[in-house]
């Protein structure tokens, strides 16, 4: 890595760390201000939200909208922009989705974790009932919090529904425990990742895009430049399950192995695996060279997409 490079990952790892921080004030005051809640309840939802993570969909969010800039190709302002503070707030909403599945996918139903994110899932530091419910309360809050952000909130709610619900997220975890121990091809994982992970991936650009004011066209190129990104996210979370620690990771290693879960690494072994991931993070880079214009901001968010798929946790 040449000097200017290391500079740049440690401009954008820097920024990374404060955007995180301004997201864990928005998630606590969004929590907090909701009155009503059990305590218990409360607390479980808290114990995931705020049980450390990247934070990196939010952070999409917000670096996709700085990248875009105040102004169309024209110089013009757009239509139906929103501030970068209503911007962080949809970004707590994406976050507050991403949790909830976090805690559903680790109950004993699903993939039976008891780590994630270095602590005891939300189910072990509790119990399975109040994790189901605190999944849901964060789901619902999600989209109360999304349905006060501006004048697009309408579409927003309609594009996050979408990436999270059946035909997304909800129906690549479908996938993804059907096909544990079965018969599958490189095109079915392809499908089980497309949903289950690049959906809310895309969503997050996509959803920056909105809150940009940009067109519906671009939102959606958008969406598919970041699922892109996103299949490249969970080939390198396949490649990790087989080459990293939990002390690394934190959750637990070989877990996709042991329960026979559809990956690149079982379907196509290591080395082609991470090859794949490759291609498929280059490509979603080609794409959003070309949807963004060139400078710092872009070139930050460059650095970040880089890390999705080079990341060594």
């Amino acid at each position: 890595m040449t000097d200017g490079a290391v500079i740049v990952e440690d401009l954008w790892r820097r920024a990374m760390s404060g955007e995180r921080a301004e997201v864990d004030r928005a998630l606590r005051a969004e929590l907090g201000a909701r009155r009503g809640i059990p305590t218990r309840l409360r607390q479980a939802m808290g114990h995931s939200l705020f049980g450390g993570g990247k934070r990196l969909r939010p952070i999409l969010v917000l670096w996709t909208w700085d990248a875009l800039g105040a102004r169309d190709s024209r110089g013009g302002r757009r239509r139906g922009a929103v501030s970068r503070d209503v911007t962080v707030k949809v970004g707590v909403a994406v976050e507050m989705i991403h949790t909830y599945s976090l805690i559903h996918d680790d109950l004993p139903a699903m993939d039976d974790d008891v780590l994630r994110r270095g602590r005891p899932t939300c189910h072990v530091a509790f119990d399975e009932a109040t994790a189901v419910l605190a999944g849901d309360g964060l789901q619902a809050l999600a989209f109360d919090v999304l349905a006060e952000c501006g004048p697009r909130a309408a579409e927003m709610v309609k594009l996050a529904a979408a990436a999270a619900g059946p035909a997304g997220m909800v129906g690549g975890q479908q996938l993804d425990l059907d096909a544990e121990g079965a018969p599958v091809d490189a095109a079915a994982v392809r499908k089980i990742h497309a949903g289950k992970t690049a959906a809310m991936i895309g969503l997050s650009m996509a959803l920056g895009g909105v809150c940009r004011g940009v067109d519906e066209d671009t939102v959606t190129e958008l969406g598919a430049a970041g699922q892109w990104l996103g299949l490249a996210f969970q080939g390198a979370d396949d490649v990790l399950d087989v080459t990293a620690s939990s002390t690394t990771l934190g959750k637990t290693p070989g877990k996709d192995a042991a329960c026979g879960k559809a990956t690149w690494v079982r379907v196509e072994g290591l080395e082609a695996a991470q090859r794949r991931t490759r291609r498929l993070g280059r490509k979603g880079q080609r794409a959003l060279m070309e949807l963004l214009p060139s400078g710092p901001v872009r070139d930050r968010l460059f650095g970040l997409a880089d890390y999705m798929w080079q990341r060594d946790r």
